[in-house]
């Protein structure tokens, strides 16, 4: 299981039909499968871009769960490759920030 719950991720979203389980029928099953992909992709992203796996934490940071919600919604909501007609701006405190404090940092010097 991952460090962020499907029902986190629920409610972080913030859309009562992802809430109700009866809201899609018999799609809800594959709602919450694609909803745990993005959940699992975000997480092997936040783990790429901390140096190092998250079950090093114990206990995980919420900036760490923060980031990953963060990136799953965004891939939630953004589903293409590419958006067009569309300006897109990064936002400050983004996904990537709240990893920074605990990244592995790799200077290419390895002490002997």
């Amino acid at each position: 299981m991952g460090i962020v719950t499907l029902s986190f991720f629920k409610t972080h979203l913030g859309t009562d039909d992802l809430l109700d389980v009866d809201a899609f029928g018999g799609l809800s099953n594959a709602t919450d499968e694609l909803l745990q992909h993005y959940l699992d992709a975000a997480e092997e992203w936040a783990v790429s871009c901390l140096g190092k796996p998250i079950s090093d934490f114990n206990p995980v940071p919420a900036s760490i769960k923060q980031a990953v919600c963060m990136m799953a919604a965004h891939l939630y909501q953004n589903r293409e490759a590419a958006l067009v007609g569309i300006n897109v701006y990064a936002l400050p405190h983004g996904a990537a920030d709240f990893l920074r404090p605990y990244r592995v940092e790799v200077t290419g010097y390895v002490a002997e």
